[in-house]
């Protein structure tokens, strides 16, 4: 391999974009407007949760201020996130450490 070859690869590694593949985490927030019975829905409809997983993270939301519903992959979850938002829950996206 040539300087030139070795400087082509470099800069093809340097151009993928691999922070949609680092882990992260769906947080969801407490507040006084959601219901029980809509953050549960929301949380079986677009994250596919069962029943009792949506309810007792719901409770934890309650009680605890905030939960963290879903882990995965930042590509995967941001359309996640961005849906429960659209919905009217507080939730945010955290990248993993």
């Amino acid at each position: 391999m040539n300087w030139q070859q070795d400087n082509e690869e470099i800069l093809l590694e340097e151009t993928i974009d691999i922070g949609t593949g680092k882990a992260a985490e769906i947080l969801v927030y407490n507040d006084d407007v959601n219901t029980f019975d809509w953050v549960i829905q929301c949380l079986m409809e677009i994250l596919d949760h069962s029943n009792e997983q949506a309810e007792q993270l719901s409770l934890l939301v309650h009680f605890k201020g905030k939960a963290t519903v879903k882990t995965g992959p930042i590509r995967d979850l941001k359309p996640k996130k961005d849906a429960l938002i659209d919905r009217g829950l507080s939730a945010v996206l955290e990248e993993k450490a």
